[in-house]
Order: structure tokens, then sequence, then C-alpha cells
């Protein structure tokens, strides 16, 4: 039985881990995440998918970095709508998405070429036609520890796993086996209005994480929670966080205060992706492999993203 916290706002089921009824809203969407780290932060990497049903379209990213590993990147925003297998397949790629148990275990498998993105991370916000490119696979699952994490405001739920299965680069083959976190959300979401901060990592006790803020102009008992070694989630509330940021709108580090473990998040490897609304807007989302560096001693890697819609500096990021 997996361990679903309960915030008495709306009911996680096994059955929301398969799609969703579309909305009327235009920019409604249904989107996966899966991220994965090695527990060096040697290798890491994700996927999402993004569907956008009523812009017949679909958002498509694959990444893989790492400690002294070059950045290589497939972002797709003009990618088929998948069914409801939600396998997904676009120019040079293919990728299959499987619930094998619900809120226990998911699969991945991808075959792709990717971008390999060369010096400035922030280069990968550029259209990569002419950039050298590389070979990626996947085949990997994640595997629930802990239990589920819904949100208590918004249709989503985070699940930290272990990760285990096979990547392929180039001509390199790693047999991976780490951990990370996968999350399912529906609803609408203008990626063109309200930035946040999301992270997700596990330290070097087996201590796993997670905290959300939006900079939504007012506050909320932002969502968070960890997860002990061998144990379940325990829910938390009210993260918060600060960051700073380069000229170049990368930014430098966090300071993330989940309740009862504050640490610090020191990005090692970017894989940022753009994003143009229907009429026009860009957004940024500089997603990175983070060091973590809790004030106790322990540290860890995971992910962190920083969404910078237009006007995003004039947002009170604290």
């Amino acid at each position: 039985m997996v361990k679903i916290v309960d915030h008495g706002t709306w009911a996680l089921r096994e059955e929301d881990e398969g799609l969703h009824p579309v909305g009327a809203e235009p920019l409604w969407s249904e989107s996966v995440y899966l991220d994965f780290a090695a527990e060096d932060g040697s290798v890491a990497g994700y996927v999402r998918l993004g569907l956008y049903p009523n812009w017949n379209r679909a958002w498509y990213w694959a990444c893989l970095v790492g400690r002294d590993r070059p950045t290589v990147l497939l972002a797709d925003n003009h990618a088929p709508l998948p069914g409801p297998d939600l396998s997904v397949a676009g120019e040079g790629y293919r990728a299959t998405h499987e619930v094998t148990a619900s809120l226990r275990s998911f699969r991945l498998t991808l075959d792709a070429t990717v971008a390999a993105v060369p010096g400035d991370p922030a280069r990968a916000y550029e259209d990569p036609a002419g950039a050298p490119t590389t070979s990626l696979g996947f085949d990997l699952e994640w595997t629930t520890v802990g239990g589920a994490y819904p949100y208590s405001f918004i249709p989503r739920y985070e699940i930290p796993c272990e990760v285990a299965g096979t990547i392929r680069v180039g001509g390199e083959e790693i047999a991976f086996s780490g951990h990370g976190e996968r999350d399912h959300s529906w609803g609408e979401r203008d990626w063109w209005q309200v930035s946040w901060l999301w992270s997700s990592g596990r330290l070097d006790d087996g201590t796993s994480f997670h905290g959300m803020r939006a900079n939504a102009g007012y506050e909320l008992p932002w969502p968070c929670f960890t997860v002990p070694p061998g144990g379940e989630i325990g829910h938390r509330e009210g993260f918060t966080a600060t960051s700073a940021f380069g000229e170049d709108g990368l930014p430098a580090g966090s300071r993330l205060l989940v309740p009862g473990l504050p640490m610090a998040a020191v990005p090692v490897a970017f894989a940022p992706v753009a994003m143009t609304s229907p009429d026009g807007l860009t957004a940024r989302f500089p997603r990175a492999l983070c060091r973590f560096e809790a004030e106790d001693g322990r540290s860890g890697y995971g992910w962190t993203e920083w969404h910078q819609p237009p006007g995003w500096r004039g947002h009170p990021w604290g």
C-alpha cells in the first residue's frame, strides 16, 4: 500500500495516474515530469511531456547532464499530441511513458537524436539548428520511495523514487542507479504570467525532500515534504526560498528553507528551455542539476527550476 498524504482538499486516487478530461481553458494542460540523478552528481537528466490539447500540440523535453559532462538536450515545443498510451514521436525521436503499477512504478524509453549544447548554457535558448548532435537513449524505471504527495491547492502530485536502468549517449552506455522524482499535474497553467521555484533531491543519508513556491503576489502555505531514510513522506508546509541571478538570468544559487532542513542549492549543470506563447511572448526555464548543501553538514544532488516569464525580475523572489 502506497502512503498518500491527505490534505483534505482533493483526494488522489490510483486512477489519477491516467489522463484527465480536457478543460475548456486555452492553456489547459496535462504534464508528466521524470527526473533522475546519480548519488555523486556524475550524471543526471529529466524528461517532460506536456499536453496542450486546446493548442493542438505537445511539448517534449529530454536532457542528460552531469559533473564534467556536456549537456545534451531535446526541446520540441511542436510535438504531436500522443494517444492515451502517452507514446510520442517527433522529428528524430520516439518515446514511451508507461505507469507499470499505479503510484508505484513508471517506465520511460527514449530513442533520440539531440543537440549538444556548446559552452554557455544560455545558448540552449537559441534555435539548435546547425548545432552538433548526438544520440540519446533512456530505458529507465522510477520506483516509489516513501509514498505520494498531492499538493493541497491544485491537482498535482509528486513521488520520490529510486531510478534504475540504462542510459545511452553517443557511443557510451551507462548502467544507471540513482534517485529522482516524478510528478503529474493537470489544469490551466499560464507559463507567461507567474514565476516559480521548484526543487527536489536526496541527501547523502538517504533523506529525500521537495519544495515549491510561486511568486503569485500573495502567500500560501507553499508545499514541501521530507522522507527520512527508509521512512514515509512527512507533510510539511511553509516552504520559502531566496535566489541570486546573474545578468544572463541564470541562477547563481538559492537558499531553500524546507522547515527543519535549511540548505543551499548550487547549480552544477543547466538544461534550459524557452517557450513562446500563442501571442508571441517568450518565457525561459533554467532547470539545473544542483548540489544541495544542508546547514547540518549533509549534502546531495537533485533538480531545481526557476521559471522566468516576461517581467520576472520584477517578481517578489525574496
